[in-house]
């Protein structure tokens, strides 16, 4: 596994700790039955408290991923249904998993450009432009406009899962979304910070995403490195 991350943005660690950990059950890296590592060991590894270690599989056996017999170890126990904090979200590495992270390049409020395609109430909205990371392993480019009428996004207390963000700042959660996925050359606003250069094909995602209203409160645009990552979608 991954170390968790300390930047300001990131999740708290033992739900780093416990969100890679059920992607990595989900991408079939780790399989059901499989016996963790000693808990002392695998903490050591991710440089973290044995403590912090025991919050995050506390997390996987209330979601019944993790099944702990007393004297014998943690098995993972394979589920169809997680309530993940990153269950919508559909890149994983290409050998599978990889803890979403970002860095923002830019968060602005503005009125809706004339190329965007109708979503919302409003007429203006926040925008954020960032890079997308699968553990250390630069992805993508995001795009994200969030309609006026669901609030203004802080950039002091944006987090890496902005569907979380909007749960607990916002008042609002993420019910469903439509990804439509495609090819798209790499935008100009990508500059050298991303390592494919403008014009560049890369895989596309376009998203539309519903809260609890007939219209779509965000839309957003992701261009990804197909080379490095996957769109993946699991039927249940």
């Amino acid at each position: 596994m991954t170390p968790p991350s300390q930047s300001a943005t990131a999740l708290p660690i033992y739900l780093q700790i416990s969100e890679n950990l059920i992607r990595d059950i989900a991408a079939g890296r780790l399989v059901d039955g499989e016996r963790l590592p000693p808990e002392r060991e695998m903490a050591a590894s991710l440089g973290i408290s044995v403590g912090t270690l025991r919050k995050a599989l506390a997390e996987l056996e209330r979601q019944k991923l993790l099944e702990r017999l007393q004297g014998s170890g943690n098995y993972i126990r394979h589920q169809p249904n997680v309530a993940s904090v990153y269950s919508m979200f559909r890149l994983e590495l290409v050998g599978g998993g990889g803890l979403p992270r970002a860095e923002v390049i830019s968060l602005d409020l503005m009125r809706k450009p004339d190329d965007l395609p109708e979503f919302g109430r409003s007429e203006r909205a926040s925008r954020i432009r960032r890079l997308r990371y699968l553990n250390e392993t630069l992805i993508a480019l995001e795009e994200i406009w969030l309609d006026g009428s669901a609030g203004e996004i802080q950039a002091a207390k944006l987090s890496d899962s902005l569907y979380r963000y909007y749960k607990l700042h916002l008042g609002f959660w993420i019910s469903r979304a439509e990804d439509r996925v495609g090819v798209a050359a790499i935008p100009s606003w990508g500059g050298e910070r991303f390592h494919l250069s403008a014009g560049t094909p890369a895989g596309y995602v376009e998203r539309f995403s519903w809260a609890q209203d007939e219209l779509p409160v965000e839309f957003s645009r992701t261009w990804f490195d197909a080379s490095r990552a996957l769109y993946v979608q699991r039927m249940k």
